[in-house]
């Protein structure tokens, strides 16, 4: 018996669960099950949470609850490059498939029919970042708010046909430790970031950082495990598709060779060291930081 077969099938009972919750959900459930797997547990909505925890930091009048807010903001960034990489990178590596492949067809509540990639479940692990996000910052019933969140963007997973329960828990597992790390992370840059009076500034530092790791493993990714033209289809109106882009945007000056990728690069690194040194001397200047923490308490 190999190690698939323990950790992930558990003698069968991976796929018994799966039919389980599968076919015991009735059909007056299946607009809800629509709902959690479409809508509230999409991680397309990440843009919306970190705007959201943004907004709440900046409407707060105590100063130290707006830096928590600040702070958990930061952590979800980062918790959430570093999930996705690792969900990205377990998927194609991995590649086990869907209960589609496994079972043949079935009634696919999101009319969309995919065999590959099932572990883990892109979805719970986003419910789980979000939840354990924004757990530090509300009460008890927030927080069974919260686990009843997550449990029923697992569950819809299920019902709708697209993932194993085993795809569930690793999404909640991969959630849980890459939200760890980052606050692992933030912790150990306190003191060189000077965290506990960290500014809006850093918001958009920490999210340059994040962006520019998930990018580059997003691309290590892609050149690792699909051969140049192949494509994968996410959803019905996004698919994956490793193409080489030697231009800018839109693949201007393409064909220009080596000193317009050069030179891009040099007037990139150049904008972003100018604009860098414009914030850090208007931040380090007293009176314009009176007026960023009158802004903050407000």
């Amino acid at each position: 018996m190999n190690w698939k077969a323990i950790l992930y099938d558990w003698g069968g009972l991976n796929s018994a669960l799966f039919q389980l919750v599968y076919e015991a959900t009735p059909p007056i459930l299946i607009p809800l099950a629509w709902i959690f797997s479409n809508v509230l547990g999409n991680y397309w909505t990440a843009p919306l949470v970190m705007l959201g925890l943004w907004a709440w930091s900046r409407s707060t009048a105590a100063a130290d609850h707006a830096l928590a807010i600040r702070r958990q903001l930061l952590q979800f960034v980062i918790g959430f490059g570093i999930a996705i990489a690792i969900a990205s990178i377990l998927k194609f590596w991995l590649d086990f498939p869907r209960p589609a492949a496994v079972f043949g067809h079935l009634n696919h509540v999101l009319g969309t029919v995919e065999e590959h990639y099932s572990l883990p479940s892109g979805h719970s692990t986003y419910a789980a970042l979000v939840a354990g996000a924004l757990w530090p910052l509300t009460g008890v019933r927030h927080r069974l708010a919260l686990v009843a969140y997550v449990v029923l963007v697992g569950w819809s997973r299920i019902a709708a046909g697209m993932h194993f329960p085993a795809d569930v828990l690793a999404g909640w597992g991969i959630a849980s430790g890459s939200l760890a790390l980052a606050g692992s992370l933030l912790t150990m840059l306190a003191s060189a970031w000077r965290l506990t009076r960290l500014r809006a500034i850093g918001i958009w530092y920490g999210l340059a950082a994040a962006v520019l790791f998930g990018d580059q493993v997003a691309k290590a990714a892609v050149s690792l495990f699909f051969g140049y033209g192949d494509q994968v289809a996410v959803t019905p109106f996004f698919n994956l598709v490793h193409l080489k882009n030697n231009g800018a945007a839109f693949s201007l000056l393409a064909g220009a060779g080596s000193w317009a990728r050069f030179g891009f690069a040099a007037l990139a690194l150049g904008v972003s060291i100018w604009l860098i040194r414009l914030l850090r001397q208007g931040v380090s200047k007293e009176g314009l930081n009176k007026s960023t923490d009158h802004a903050l308490m407000r």
